[in-house]
């Protein structure tokens, strides 16, 4: 048999994905997030001096919330159900990163958890700085500054 016409078998015979109830779920989690987010960000701004500082104060709660809900074994499950929902906020960086670390604590903390939790996340770190110093390469190119 050849490979297309195992997929063409394969897609025949696969259930249909229900995408405008994924669309619904991811839709509804991530707007939990954000709204939690948001109430997180509101109180801090009463607590904190500045927007900035409230905002860095949100997103290591949400970090921490991320994390927790991932060590118990809870993030995984709303993932589960809200796909792109729970894997865009920063909620969902912060569960790559800790289940990356929890997998690999059997080999020890510094060649273990230290060394492997950025295996996953690494690559988006430096994505997001190279890309951010390529936006504002081109953002001085346009603007005349070089």
């Amino acid at each position: 048999m050849k490979p297309q016409e195992y997929q063409k078998l394969v897609q025949k015979h696969s259930p249909p994905r229900p995408l405008v109830k994924n669309m619904l779920w991811a839709f509804f989690v991530g707007g939990t997030i954000c709204a939690v987010g948001q109430v997180a960000l509101n109180i801090a701004e009463k607590i904190e001096r500045t927007k900035a500082e409230a905002s860095a104060v949100t997103l290591a709660m949400m970090i921490l919330v991320g994390t927790i809900l991932t060590g118990i074994g809870v993030y995984d499950e709303i993932a589960e159900k809200g796909g792109a929902g729970a894997a865009i906020p920063i909620t969902g960086f912060a569960n790559t990163v800790t289940s990356a670390a929890m997998e690999f604590r059997r080999e020890g903390f510094l060649l273990g958890m230290a060394a492997k939790m950025f295996v996953i996340a690494g690559p988006v770190i430096v994505f997001g700085i190279l890309s951010g110093f390529i936006v504002a390469l081109i953002k001085a190119l346009i603007l005349g500054l070089f």
